[in-house]
């Protein structure tokens, strides 16, 4: 920064004020004239408007000046990378902890290029940030344009539909390839915060994308799709107590970290697939959560209450459970402002996850337990009754530096009674057994992954994952077959093209893919990054055996996407 930038600033305020005092002294003999009233009150407000462009030009070239020294200064490397001159890890205070994931990218979240979210980091650089009174506004986000090629054809966008929607052989798509251009991966996010006091933070922040279809919606002239909430809550943070309250719809926090259990550092796949990984354990759903840390935010406990919803096993074809048993009611459709074309399950309390996350020096760690809460009702001419039923699970993740700042592996898994909702191909969580009562479906999840970044500017990325629902939860009445998985379901029409919808019942057993891809950031600067990125993936579905076996379905997708990221 220039020494003479203050003793400059102080003449110019100084000599502005001289101006406006002389201006009222000379008014002041003539204050009975209207005409003369008027001059003077605009030459005050000419001169208080320039001596506002000047303080605001000032403030602007100070805060570029400190921007250049900060990139050139020692201080960097902790603030951007998490390391000092020597490239040994840094403590990044309370709520982030020690940078010790990946040494070649931003401190706590290796791959913030992919996504563009706003990161603390971002906003002490200036990147992308402004001042709206004494908040902080940083933005976020990325313009996006995607091809997408699938070998059957899923009618899906950017998100692919890895537990149903990949078809038999009975249905035309089946026999369709598919090719698509997308722009609607493309996101803004806002992050504004501010201290309410010296050790207390405050923050609140919003994501949103286009991957919403409004009642209008179509590809065939106008493509106006909408806009909808990914991310929106606020964080209530105490530095001297290492305390974070959360609320507001976010990641679940049964999603794997980089760093802590710390928002918006998610260890989301690298994919473009924008569904993601089969065996990546998640979701986006309002809840309350509260993380403490201890150590100096080396380890973390947190505790979240989210929204619960439930998904139940598809009717067989004999209904879910015979005429005697009378009719279970899972859902009511929704009214008001949900969606009317979609059903909302009634839950009895939150779904409840427990956490407890470590950054001990070498890698990250984490530990979850996970309870829900399911309900249903049972209904036979004028008698009825709620059934309540308990589930949950756990399940961890790790990541671990392989090789310091080249290569890193990624585990993490989940198994459990009824955690389905929570695995990216989103299996059904339960069925019902003969006296009407749910059954949890025991599920897994799991999925591995090599990140290795032979460059500052590329990331070269490799997942194999699957989701299963381990057991058949099934009963037989009267020679007919009820529940999920059962073997008298009828699957001898699945390869038939044109075979009736009886005849490829097809309950899912597993989803497994591999996948393989790369980022590449061409373009980096003032400017924001210019990135691409190609993945190719191929998944398999394969199902419960009943009549005619277990047939098998499959799909090869390739992916290109080109990113504009104007803000990091």
């Amino acid at each position: 920064m220039d020494a003479n930038s203050s003793p400059r600033r102080a003449w110019l305020a100084a000599g502005a004020s001289v101006t406006v005092l002389c201006a009222l002294c000379v008014a002041a003999p003539a204050r009975a004239a209207a005409s003369n009233i008027d001059s003077i009150e605009k030459q005050i407000r000419a001169l208080q408007a320039e001596l506002h462009h000047v303080k605001a030009e000032m403030a602007r070239k100070d805060a570029a000046e400190k921007r250049a020294a900060a990139q050139h200064g020692p201080g960097f490397n902790e603030a951007v990378y998490g390391r000092d001159i020597h490239g040994n890890p840094v403590y990044l205070g309370p709520g982030v902890g020690m940078a010790r994931a990946s040494g070649t990218q931003p401190a706590g979240s290796p791959y913030l290029n992919v996504e563009g979210t706003p990161h603390n980091v971002m906003a002490k650089l200036g990147q992308g940030t402004f001042m709206v009174g004494g908040v902080s506004v940083t933005l976020g986000g990325f313009v996006d344009v995607t091809g997408v090629y699938r070998s059957r054809t899923e009618g899906n966008d950017v998100a692919s539909d890895f537990g149903n929607g990949i078809p038999f052989r009975n249905v035309a798509a089946g026999h369709m390839n598919q090719f698509l251009m997308s722009g609607r991966a493309s996101r803004l996010s806002i992050l504004a915060q501010d201290d309410a006091t010296p050790n207390t933070h405050l923050a609140a922040y919003y994501e949103m994308d286009f991957q919403s279809a409004g009642t209008s919606s179509n590809p065939r002239e106008s493509n106006s799709y909408t806009l909808r909430v990914r991310n929106v809550y606020g964080t209530y943070y105490n530095h001297d107590w290492d305390l974070k309250i959360l609320g507001g719809q976010s990641w679940s926090l049964a999603t794997a970290y980089k760093v802590g259990l710390t928002e918006r550092q998610e260890n989301a796949p690298l994919a473009i697939d924008h569904q993601y990984v089969p065996g990546f354990t998640w979701t986006r759903q309002a809840g309350i959560r509260i993380v403490k840390g201890f150590d100096h935010s080396k380890y973390h406990l947190g505790l979240a209450f989210e929204e619960p919803q439930t998904l139940y096993a598809s009717a067989g074809p004999n209904g879910i459970v015979p005429a005697s048993v009378g009719t279970i009611t899972t859902s009511v459709t929704g009214g008001g402002t949900n969606n009317n074309a979609t059903s909302y399950t009634t839950e009895i309390a939150p779904d409840t996850i427990l956490k407890i996350a470590a950054d001990p020096g070498w890698g990250h760690y984490e530990l979850f337990g996970l309870m829900r809460f399911f309900q249903a009702r049972q209904s036979l001419g004028t008698w009825g009754t709620n059934h309540v039923q308990i589930a949950g699970g756990g399940g961890g993740s790790t990541i671990l530096p392989l090789i310091k700042g080249k290569l890193d592996l990624q585990l993490s898994g989940t198994i459990g009674k009824g955690i389905g909702r929570y695995g990216t191909s989103q299996l059904p969580d339960a069925t019902f057994d003969a006296a009407g009562h749910i059954v949890p479906l025991t599920n897994l999840q799991a999925l591995g992954g090599l990140v290795y970044h032979p460059v500052k500017t590329v990331d070269l990325y490799a997942y194999g994952g699957t989701e299963r629902v381990l057991d058949r939860e099934d009963f037989t009445v009267g020679g007919k077959g009820y529940g999920y998985g059962s073997p008298l379901y009828n699957n001898s029409g699945c390869n038939i093209e044109g075979s009736a919808a009886t005849l490829c019942v097809a309950n899912t057993r597993a989803i497994t893919q591999g996948t393989v891809g790369y980022w590449w950031r061409a373009l980096k600067g003032p400017f924001g990054t210019l990135q691409n990125g190609l993945q190719y993936s191929y998944t398999k579905r394969q199902i419960f055996s009943g009549i005619g076996g277990s047939p098998k379905t499959d799909d090869n997708i390739v992916m290109l996407s080109f990113r504009y990221l104007p803000f990091q």
